[in-house]
C-alpha cells in the first residue's frame, strides 16, 4: 500500500522548501544535513534551483510543482508522481522511461 504524502512542518528541509528558501536548503544540503524527505507533499511549489542530488523523494507528490531544470538523475523518485509539473529542462533517473515520466505527467501514475 502506497503511503499518502504529507505536510511534514516538523522537517526542518522541507519546511525550507515549502517557505522558497531555496539557498538556504541547498547550504544545509552541502552541510551533509539530509532530512526526511520521502512521502511529502510538494504540490504547486517552485523548486527550480534545489540540489536534488541523492535525495529521497520518494512517494512525493509534485503535482503542478516547478521542477524546470533540476537534476533528479541521483535522486530516488520511485513512487513519486508529477502530475501537471512544469518539467522543462529537467532531468530524470535513466531508470525510468520517457513513457513512465510522460504517464505520471498527463494522467498522475506513479514512477517505478
Amino acid at each position: 500500500m502506497t503511503k499518502l504524502p504529507e505536510i511534514k512542518n516538523d522537517e526542518p528541509l522541507y519546511r525550507l522548501l515549502r517557505e522558497g528558501h531555496i539557498e538556504e536548503f541547498n547550504a544545509q544540503r552541502t552541510a551533509g544535513i539530509n532530512g526526511n524527505l520521502a512521502n511529502c507533499d510538494f504540490r504547486g511549489i517552485d523548486l527550480r534551483g534545489i540540489n536534488a542530488d541523492h535525495v529521497d523523494f520518494s512517494g512525493c507528490y509534485f503535482r503542478q510543482a516547478d521542477l524546470r531544470g533540476i537534476d533528479f538523475t541521483h535522486a530516488n523518485l520511485k513512487g513519486a508522481s508529477i502530475h501537471a509539473a512544469k518539467i522543462s529542462g529537467a532531468y530524470f533517473p535513466d531508470t525510468f522511461s520517457a513513457d513512465e515520466i510522460s504517464m505520471s505527467l498527463l494522467h498522475g501514475t506513479r514512477m517505478r
